[in-house]
């Protein structure tokens, strides 16, 4: 399988925007034949004006408002694994969205270890979340989760080979995020996929630092801060 980490800016409550920049990085990714992995709370934007505001439902990501994102994971025939700050009837949470090609969209995992000021505007997730594409098992996680390694383990121990992070470092967190994500590859000889947010948004700067990880740790590819794909095959 190959997989690409897409590492972009959000614009705080530009949910068109934001899923307009989405699309066109599937679509890129797509024409090398990857599946994507996007980053922490791209689709909303991670702001705290943004997760105050009026946020999507599960029944408005399965309405237009992703349609854009369903026909890029069409036409390039990837799974697309987002991220946004969501509105369910127990609270808000920090939601993985996955797309698939035949255009079924679902959020099937919240974060579970909050950080930050976070919890102001969010409950934890109750339970970790692996999905299945291409006969694959791949965990599903949110920043956080990754400094969590029990997190990894369970999802480990549910038989996933690969562990998708959709992520938001801020500046200085860089040391943190590559040492991060290479001990849970090495804790469980599991690939790594790290989706960075990037740029401005909102009052907040974020770095980047999109990355796959081999098994043995060892960053098979690496982004600074700029747009772009971290693209590697994984087994």
């Amino acid at each position: 399988m190959i997989v690409a980490a897409a590492q972009c800016e959000a614009r705080a409550g530009d949910l068109a925007h934001n899923v307009a920049t989405a699309a066109r990085l599937v679509r890129e990714a797509g024409e090398r034949g990857a599946r994507v992995v996007l980053p922490e709370a791209h689709l909303s934007g991670y702001d705290a004006s943004a997760f105050c505001s009026d946020l999507p439902t599960t029944n408005d990501l399965a309405g237009p408002l992703l349609d854009p994102l369903r026909a890029a994971a069409a036409a390039a025939g990837a799974t697309v694994v987002g991220s946004t700050a969501l509105r369910r009837d127990h609270g808000r949470t920090l939601a993985s969205v996955v797309v698939e090609p035949d255009g079924t969209t679902t959020a099937p995992y919240d974060k579970q270890h909050l950080d930050g000021d976070e919890p102001t505007w969010f409950v934890p997730g109750e339970h970790p979340a692996t999905i299945t594409v291409d006969g694959v098992v791949l965990g599903l996680s949110i920043c956080r989760d990754g400094s969590v390694p029990e997190h990894a383990a369970t999802v480990a121990a549910a038989g996933a080979s690969a562990y998708l992070a959709s992520v938001a470092y801020f500046p200085g967190g860089a040391r943190r995020l590559d040492v991060t994500y290479a001990a849970r590859a090495l804790d469980h000889g599991l690939h790594v996929v790290v989706a960075g947010l990037t740029g401005r948004c909102g009052t907040s700067t974020f770095i980047g630092g999109s990355a796959v990880y081999g098994p043995n740790a060892e960053a098979l590819v690496r982004l600074g801060d700029e747009e772009g794909i971290a693209l590697a095959e994984i087994r």
